[in-house]
């Protein structure tokens, strides 16, 4: 069975930094990704990293300030949030998909996470 467990949301100010974690079960050789989401918005793509981790991609919005990694022994995936604006504010969903090259959009994922609330305030 197929787990996607993220943590390390909450409340920071402005200029803040968070690091959100996803902890994957069940998969093996999987990419993934990183989204997110706010109320009456489609879900957007935030980052992607290859299973081996060597290919990433970020959107335009978070080019800079993002970073994830992943640690596959321990079966996680990080995304390190730096310089947070209030514009940042949303759930955030990680997902993994089967293809062995990154992937930016919600159709080419194939589970998902329960999501975190990440705040920022100003």
């Amino acid at each position: 069975q197929v787990q996607l467990v993220e943590s390390g949301g909450g409340l920071v100010q402005a200029g803040g930094s968070l690091r959100l974690s996803c902890v994957a079960s069940g998969l093996s050789s999987y990419g993934m990704g990183w989204f997110r989401q706010t109320p009456g918005k489609e879900r957007e793509f935030v980052a992607a990293i290859t299973w081996s981790g060597g290919s990433t991609r970020y959107a335009d919005s978070v080019k800079g300030r993002f970073t994830i990694s992943r640690d596959n022994a321990k079966n996680t995936v990080y995304l390190q949030m730096n310089s947070l604006n209030p514009e940042d504010t949303a759930v955030y969903y990680c997902a993994a998909n089967r293809v062995p090259w990154v992937v930016t959009t919600v159709e080419s994922y194939d589970y998902w996470g329960q999501g975190t609330q990440v705040t920022v305030s100003s």
